[in-house]
């Protein structure tokens, strides 16, 4: 798998990484060991997770597979902070927590450092200052190789890394994890060209449209998928309106002409558009992984670039889709 800069580092990342969400809740621990090595096997090496992700479970399952499944050095760890969810306080970036959060972090994972550490949101309650403080801190302290953040707005994500190149010595953010597919392409309006300026390296979670994208809602809601769950239903149903269903049936027009599958191309759409360093994929089976993988021998002839790019055109000045 080819491999890319993150941001203006020299840190290197698979050009797809895997995110594991799911790990924990819908797919067991067997089932977690089946995805990563197929993925490591495939040259992936970005592996990402979150201390909120099933409750922490993800984290300790990602521990456990390290060095008894995958060597440590051959992945690229990177988890998240700063989310409370089912509290009066959904987004805490203040010192204390995310240094908590941290170091139980690294207990989970069982090693002493993660390569990228990730604000997973803004948290108006906290002066900034005091946030990207702490980011230093834990990068001084070896704790963290890099830092970045998770759905930032664009003028947040500029007033942050601003900060940061504004003090000689301090720790430059250089990545942002952000919503991006066809059917969600809100990002190019604020955040991915900030991120270009920036020198920070996008990383789409979400990049199949919530599942939309691969094709499987064209003709209803299958019984096993996330719009049949009560709890993910709502989830995927902003995706399941008119304009969505357009830039579907473009994907799969185009899948059927390249003879590969929907998902592929959706995948290698956005995975090829400036900004991007590597899409964010889930997974609940090592079937679907294998699926996303095979992205990777896809490059988009121009033609097909253009039209998907104009079907799924957002208006930037405006609202666009989703």
């Amino acid at each position: 798998m080819e491999q890319r800069a993150l941001g203006r580092t020299g840190l290197r990342v698979s050009r797809v990484g895997l995110g594991t969400m799911t790990w924990g809740r819908d797919t067991d621990p067997d089932d977690a060991a089946a995805q990563l090595k197929s993925f490591v096997d495939a040259g992936g090496t970005l592996l990402d997770t979150a201390d909120v992700y099933a409750d922490g479970d993800a984290e300790q399952i990602v521990g456990g597979l390290l060095d008894s499944l995958v060597p440590r050095s051959e992945l690229v760890i990177a988890t998240k902070a700063g989310l409370r969810p089912s509290t009066s306080r959904r987004r805490d970036s203040s010192r204390l927590h995310l240094l908590r959060t941290l170091d139980a972090s690294l207990a989970r994972l069982g090693t002493d450092y993660v390569d990228l550490w990730q604000l997973h949101g803004y948290d108006p309650l906290t002066p900034l200052e005091e946030t990207l403080a702490t980011l230093d801190h834990a990068v001084s302290s070896g704790r963290v190789r890099y830092v970045g953040i998770s759905n930032f707005s664009g003028w947040q994500t500029a007033k942050a890394a601003t900060w940061q190149r504004a003090w000689p010595g301090r720790t430059p953010l250089v990545s942002a994890q952000v919503e991006y597919s066809l059917v969600e392409r809100s990002a190019e309006r604020e955040v991915v060209p900030a991120c270009q300026d920036l020198g920070i390296g996008v990383l789409p979670w979400s990049p199949l449209g919530r599942g939309v994208l691969t094709g499987k809602y064209r003709h209803g809601t299958p019984a096993d998928s996330r719009a049949a769950s009560p709890q993910f239903d709502r989830f995927v149903e902003r995706y399941l309106d008119d304009t969505s269903a357009g830039i579907v049936e473009a994907v799969a027009t185009a899948a059927d002409g390249l003879g590969v599958s929907p998902l592929a191309v959706s995948l290698a759409w956005v995975r090829d558009q400036p900004g991007v360093v590597a899409p964010i994929v889930g997974a609940r089976t090592v079937g679907q992984l294998l699926g996303s993988l095979q992205a990777e021998a896809l490059t988009l002839p121009p033609e097909i670039q253009y039209a998907l790019d104009d079907v799924s055109s957002p208006a930037l000045g405006g609202i666009g889709p989703g």
